[in-house]
């Protein structure tokens, strides 16, 4: 094949090419939510049958966001010896947003990693928190140009990067020389991006620490509850996690 022709079928073949679309409008009035709002089954729900996805969901979603708040919480330098300053409140915040987007039939309202950018920009207060949501409000007229950025992987995928990077930062505060700390630190970092999971990510690190612990004789630096947590975490991964991987 020509290298001529050849170049033109890999422009014709490429990403770029079959994916990625321009936008029919700039500005568009946001889908109504009439078909997802309030469109949930609950009875259903509750059933014995579904009970397992409901803790399955439960579970990847508090861990998810404690994993989120703790290394933005990290990034911003909000952590006290090593503990998140009204941790409750974080997390009713949390609760509210994703039970109300769940309402209204949207994908999971919930904190994300993405935040570290914000904090890397200087963002550290509440205000930051309501100029972001009333953008986002602003964002929804905007909804096609936005879909034909979002829509194109290598488009975000690089500010995704930066992001790792500046989470990356605090790998410096891990106290490597003590195996029963790097370990599981090292485990979770490395489990996150290869299980697509934060919260699968945790529980490796909670369950590696709790056992390192035991074994090497320091057993009583951690909580009785920690312990209980591996332990349910184990039978997670035996009987939940691996009927739905």
């Amino acid at each position: 094949m020509p290298a001529a022709v050849s170049a033109a079928h890999d422009v014709t073949t490429s990403m770029l090419n079959t994916r990625f679309e321009f936008a029919k409008t700039l500005i568009a009035l946001p889908p109504s939510l009439g078909p997802t709002f309030m469109k949930m089954d609950v009875a259903h729900a509750l059933t014995a049958k579904m009970l397992p996805f409901v803790f399955v969901f439960l579970f990847m979603l508090t861990f998810d966001a404690i994993g989120t708040l703790i290394g933005v919480c990290e990034q911003a330098g909000f952590m006290r010896d090593n503990k998140l300053p009204r941790a409750k409140q974080a997390m009713v915040s949390d609760a509210i947003g994703t039970v109300a987007g769940a309402a209204l039939g949207t994908s999971t309202v919930t904190s994300f990693i993405e935040s570290a950018a914000g904090v890397e920009a200087g963002g550290r207060t509440g205000l930051t928190g309501l100029i972001v949501a009333a953008l986002f409000l602003v964002a929804l007229f905007f909804s096609p140009l936005i879909a034909m950025i979002g829509g194109y992987p290598p488009i975000t995928a690089p500010a995704l990067t930066i992001v790792g990077a500046m989470m990356m930062q605090n790998v410096n505060k891990i106290e490597w020389k003590d195996y029963t700390e790097s370990i599981p630190a090292f485990l979770i970092i490395i489990a996150i991006p290869l299980s697509y999971s934060i919260a699968d990510g945790l529980a490796l690190g909670f369950i590696s620490c709790a056992l390192i612990k035991a074994f090497s004789g320091r057993a009583r630096e951690i909580s009785w509850l920690t312990y209980t947590l591996a332990i349910v975490l184990v039978f997670y991964f035996l009987f939940v996690r691996s009927r739905i991987a």
